[in-house]
């Protein structure tokens, strides 16, 4: 009888779990085995990234088969020298993720298994490890499934050889869904972070619904053409014969797809274009980016939901509002289905991870003109205090467009002069200018194509027409792009590496949506991470709980055509979309117009009547023509201050010390003192344990030597500079201070002669290269006959001991 005690974990299973599940009637299409269901968290890794551990089922096991898409149970296995048990708290913390209802865990003797839902765990023997139809009848008694939801539930997802599956948390959203629909819940509510697949998963809905014969005619409701497209042309293409847009407000009732914008079903009052179908026509509604403004009570676009009222309707967002006055949350049902957030996301690999550069600049605190400074067109301009509540759209500093630019231009200049930036400005005039400072700023590369920077706004025909090009991960240009509302939201471009906020943003809303703009991955384009360049303090909004939660407040909502932003010609502003910000109907004084920003007022929606001659166009004589004040450039002194980088930690917030004092303060919770941390790192599995727990913390060791900006420091040097205020050495130092000692005199001919090889190739490449003897293998040892090196050293094991003895040398050095 074999001795299991002797077995590899690889070994237990294939001798013992894996037959006993087979012998209980599992079938290897049922059983998905080292399943890797995350990506690895992205390491900032200097100025690239790299992959940290990737989550791992040992066995995923699935009713009928692999697409059945119902995943019941989780296995966990261990070598036989850890009792069963000791895999279970890791199994549940994986079936917690997955959603999977039960949980094992054996070492090849028994079973331990627990329950989920009851909580009950107990040990069981191997020969009674339970069916798949066992499980699936215990599942269906403990959620009440009839025959008819049974039918539904167990519907597969969409797959074709060579096509992508869903993602573990695609896959809760989609079941927990379908599941909902099968017990005949009416509105429902999925809030997936940006970026994260909410199409997809929009897509699998919808077919498993048609396939099932459960929903027969769909109706897919977003506010942007470009979402609306993107969708057809990626995610919903296989829908291609049964999907039809609705266009010039014409309803074709011979479909079972139709995609939609808001405003092509709206109208004047009874007159709207989708009482062209009977109120019962649609049976599932999913409403895209809920959160702007359909399930309102005061939207005009409220009555299209209420007009469907008996269909099933899905509201899909990554982040939903609530407030005093608004509550999308009750009007799909309450709480989510299901939420997968952006810190989720970047802990699974999913989603980039980014960094945070905060630039402080003398003038934003506070600004005031010279006595008697007059503007570009000779006027005088207002003395009062200005701020960066001001700042482009009160008055403008051209000096301070110009510092920004130049920061923006050196950014590109150290990490990639074409890699694609958004600069989200306060409006559209100041986005054309800075459009212009970047233009003349790089004036080499806008030679070679026109389109280097380009403004990217609703006003801006030119502009947007560029908008796809850019969206485009394999085109060039545009590489930067000025933009003000525009691009916020349903702008999926993959390849951002760098956000600029030079933009005033109080909505926490808006504020999620564009830093979403960023957090798309694109590895084999070299994008790992992303970062934020903020001109205008809003980083302090990351601080907020409802960063990556639920916001408090409303983005508000163009009266004119009812979304945010608005796609239709603003009266309001003149833009497309729409540049407002919170409608005021009384203004603080006579003149400008503080909706429109323009005198005379030419709002249409909520009037300013003066409140001096009464005219909602104002033309009495105390109302005089007031114009944007601009401050030419040469005329202030404009510096950053002070520029803050801040990373995110494991817990998805942004460190509130700097990474120096961050990592300091997590390795000598580990190391107490420079004794233990030496101990540990001449030890090569011991010095990688080091280095992964500091990956663990967000911060790789390349990330601290990019702060340090000594790229000839040795790890060792970096790690206890930084944490025992050691003064570092070089490498090369390193290797002179062992030189000096009487080490080498020791050795001999060919010993001697690899000992101060060694010495030279540490001085190039670094401690790894002395870990073991494997180093023999590689010129010019390689040329010299390991045998006859290790002859010359006395032996294998004296080789060894003279390595040891070497890294010991350079580090007491």
């Amino acid at each position: 009888m074999e001795d299991k005690k002797k077995l590899s974990e690889e070994d237990i299973k294939n001798r013992y779990i894996t037959p006993a599940m087979e012998k209980a009637g599992w079938r290897k299409e049922q059983m998905r085995m080292e399943f890797l269901f995350t990506d690895g968290r992205v390491i900032l890794d200097g100025k690239k990234g790299k992959r940290g551990m990737r989550k791992k089922a040992d066995y995923l096991l699935y009713y009928k088969s692999l697409n059945s898409n119902i995943p019941l149970a989780i296995v966990e296995a261990k070598d036989n020298k850890h009792t069963p048990a000791e895999g279970i708290q890791q199994a549940i913390n994986y079936a917690n993720i997955l959603d999977v209802p039960f949980v094992f865990s054996s070492n090849g003797d028994s079973f331990v298994e627990y329950d989920r839902k009851t909580g009950v765990e107990k040990e069981i023997s191997s020969n009674t490890f339970p069916s798949p139809e066992d499980l699936w009848l215990r599942f269906k008694s403990k959620k009440n499934i009839t025959s008819e939801q049974e039918k539904i539930i167990t519907q597969p997802y969409y797959y074709k050889q060579g096509d992508k599956t869903p993602r573990y948390y695609q896959q809760i959203a989609i079941n927990r869904t379908i599941e909902a629909i099968a017990q005949e819940k009416k509105r429902l509510l999925l809030v997936m972070a940006t970026g994260t697949g909410k199409t997809y998963t929009a897509f699998q809905i919808i077919h498993r619904l048609l396939e099932s014969g459960t929903k027969k005619k769909i109706l897919y409701l977003a506010d942007r053409n470009i979402l609306i497209d993107q969708t057809m042309q990626q995610d919903f293409k296989p829908f291609k014969k049964v999907m039809t847009k609705v266009e010039n407000r014409k309803l074709d009732s011979s479909y079972k797809l139709y995609m939609s914008l808001y405003q092509q079903l709206a109208g004047d009052e009874n007159e709207e274009p989708f009482r062209q179908f009977q109120p019962t026509f649609f049976d599932f509604i999913v409403v895209d980016e809920c959160h702007r403004g359909s399930a309102r009570d005061e939207s005009r676009w409220r009555k299209i939901l209420n007009y469907f009222s008996s269909a099933v309707q899905l509201g899909m967002t990554a982040t939903p509002k609530v407030d005093e006055n608004v509550n999308t949350f009750d009007y799909f049902g309450g709480k989510p289905i299901y939420t997968y957030s952006l810190k989720e996301g970047i802990d699974d690999g999913f989603l980039a991870p980014y960094k945070v550069i905060r630039s402080l600049i003398n003038v934003d605190d506070s600004w005031r003109p010279p006595k008697g400074m007059l503007d570009e067109n000779g006027e005088e301009i207002e003395d009062r205090e200005y701020n960066l509540k001001d700042y482009d759209r009160n008055i403008v500093l051209k000096d301070r467009t110009a510092k920004v630019a130049k920061r923006i231009t050196e950014w590109l200049e150290e990490n990639g002069r074409m890699s694609k930036v958004i600069v989200f400005c306060v409006g559209v005039n100041h986005a054309d200018r800075m459009r212009q400072e970047l233009g003349n700023l790089n004036v080499d590369l806008k030679a070679q194509d026109g389109r280097y920077v380009m403004r990217i706004t609703g006003d801006d025909s030119e502009g947007k027409k560029q908008l796809e090009y850019f969206i485009d991960e394999d085109s060039r240009y545009p590489v930067i792009a000025t933009t003000s509302k525009l691009m916020t939201t349903g702008v999926d471009c993959k390849t951002v590496k760098l956000i600029v906020l030079d933009n005033n943003i109080n909505s926490m809303t808006e504020f999620k949506q564009i830093i979403g703009r960023g957090t798309r991955l694109k590895t084999d384009k070299g994008k790992w991470f992303f970062t934020i360049l903020d001109f205008r303090g809003n980083s302090r909004l990351f601080a907020d709980p409802a960063f990556d939660g639920e916001p408090d407040e409303e983005i508000d909502d163009c009266e004119v055509c009812g979304q945010y932003p608005c796609i239709c010609p603003c009266d309001i502003c003149g833009n497309q979309p729409c540049e407002c910000k919170p409608l005021i109907s009384t203004p603080p004084e006579p003149g400008i117009c503080p909706v429109c920003n323009e005198f005379p007022c030419t709002c249409k929606v909520k009037p300013y009547k003066c409140p001096n001659c009464g005219e909602i166009i104002c033309n009495c004589p105390l109302s005089t023509v007031r114009e944007t004040p601009v401050v030419g450039k040469g005329n202030i002194r404009v510096d950053i201050l002070q520029e803050r980088v801040q990373y995110i930690d494991p817990q998805g917030k942004l460190m509130t010390e700097s990474i120096t004092d961050y990592s300091r303060r997590n390795i000598r919770e580990k190391y107490l003192t420079l004794s233990d941390f030496l101990n540990n790192w001449t030890d090569k599995e011991r010095r990688q344990g080091i280095l992964n727990a500091l990956d663990d913390t967000g911060i790789s060791i390349e990330t601290l030597r990019e702060q340090a900006k000594n790229p000839d420091m040795d790890d060792f040097d970096l790690l206890c500079h930084i944490a025992y205020d050691k003064q570092p050495l070089t490498k090369s130092e390193r290797v002179n201070n062992v030189k000096k000692t009487d080490y080498l005199n020791r050795y001999e001919g060919i010993a001697r002669e690899v000992l101060s090889i060694l010495l030279e190739m540490y001085a190039d490449k670094g401690i790894n290269v002395l870990d073991d003897r494997k180093i023999l293998q590689v010129d010019p040892f390689r040329r010299m006959g390991d045998r006859k090196i290790l002859k010359a050293f006395g032996g294998m094991k004296a080789f060894d001991a003279a390595l040891r003895d070497l890294r010991s040398r350079i580090f007491a050095a």
